[in-house]
């Protein structure tokens, strides 16, 4: 009985340790999110107050770095549903081992 518990500790040690880290990732890219919204918004000010519209180019390219990285927490992640998803698949295509 002892070892029951001991594993089923283990496991919710496993679950609450996975929890946070995705949590951890998802606030990382929401404080990314913000950043990039308020640095933008400066430089688009301060493009259109010269007249030109050179801050485009910072948007869309820091732009793609925050796509990248929401894809990455939100969908590749350990834990995300996409990874979930290709994990189980190979676990099907390796014989149908069951979880755990």
């Amino acid at each position: 009985m002892t070892s029951y518990a001991s594993s089923s500790d283990s496991s919710r040690c496993d679950v609450e340790r996975l929890a946070r880290r995705r949590a951890g990732a998802k606030m990382g890219w929401y404080i990314h999110a913000f950043v990039y919204v308020l640095v933008n918004l400066g430089l688009v000010t301060i493009s259109a107050a010269n007249g030109r519209s050179w801050a485009m180019y910072p948007l869309m390219g820091w732009g793609l770095g925050l796509l990248i990285h929401g894809a990455v927490v939100w969908f590749i992640a350990p834990g995300g549903g996409f990874y979930d998803r290709l994990v189980e698949r190979e676990r099907r295509a390796l014989g149908g081992q069951d979880r755990g």
